[in-house]
């Protein structure tokens, strides 16, 4: 088992510390036993319509999207099973370049949201496929700051679009998604002004697939992909693109 830092320890046991259920969870982190108390379930998936707008046939063989829906590990877990992925990256967006670090966007006072910033082929995946498994599978888009156990605005549903085209398919998606009442609440999801991303530290990149029985992992995300697999099975694969393989961090 890798080996995790008292600092890493106490980020993550702090992560799993907000459950508030009824599933106790031993662990050992670092030679250090912690005891746990769990939810049960993860957000539900759901089926929903595909975007009735979406972009034209695509020029460019790369475009670039910013997406958050709460704990950044399960959403770029989730696109990095997604077929048409190029990278999926976790990281902070939102809020200014000194408070981009970890401790200090966790206050919740820093204006970031913890996001994923997803590098994706157009030729093989539109903006607006990426919108319907983000708002379907990836988290639920009727949570305000909040996604399951974690609480604040670093939390919340936001859509940070990267051009104009971007900005129209996402208001015109979920204005869709509203009126046909694809949920049972209305969606929350802000769909801000562009700003720049921030990469999260190494040790947050490719935590689900690194870290595949942790706790909060095995509650929270997995859930998500096996929801991936099974709504979207053409978009799945099952080998994640990961950060590691194409940066060498560690």
């Amino acid at each position: 088992m890798k080996t995790l830092s008292t600092n890493m320890i106490r980020i993550y046991s702090a992560r799993v510390t907000r459950f508030a259920g009824l599933t106790a969870v031993a662990v050992l982190l670092g030679g250090v036993a912690l005891q746990f108390v769990g939810r049960a379930s993860a957000e539900d998936a759901r089926v929903i319509p595909a975007p009735s707008m979406d972009e034209k046939a695509a020029s460019a063989n790369t475009e670039t999207a910013v997406l958050a829906g709460g704990c950044f590990w399960g959403v770029q877990g989730v696109f990095q099973h997604v077929n048409g992925i190029i990278s999926a990256t976790s990281g902070y967006t939102g809020g200014s370049k000194d408070a981009a670090h970890y401790e200090m966007v966790s206050s919740g006072d820093t204006g970031h949201a913890e996001s994923v910033r997803i590098v994706f082929d157009p030729h093989k995946i539109s903006y607006g496929h990426l919108l319907q498994i983000y708002f379907s599978v990836a988290h639920d888009p009727t949570e305000l700051n909040y996604q399951g156990p974690d609480t604040g605005t670093q939390y919340r549903s936001a859509i940070f679009p990267t051009s104009q085209s971007q900005s129209d398919i996402a208001h015109a998606y979920i204005d869709q998604l509203n009126r046909a009442k694809a949920f049972d609440a209305n969606i929350v999801t802000k769909i801000e002004p562009a700003r720049q991303f921030y990469a999260a530290e190494s040790y947050h990149q490719d935590f689900l697939t690194t870290h595949p029985t942790y706790p909060y992992i095995v509650i929270n995300d997995l859930p998500k992909i096996k929801n991936l697999e099974h709504l979207f099975p053409k978009d799945y694969r099952a080998d994640p693109v990961l950060v590691t393989a194409s940066t060498g961090a560690n």
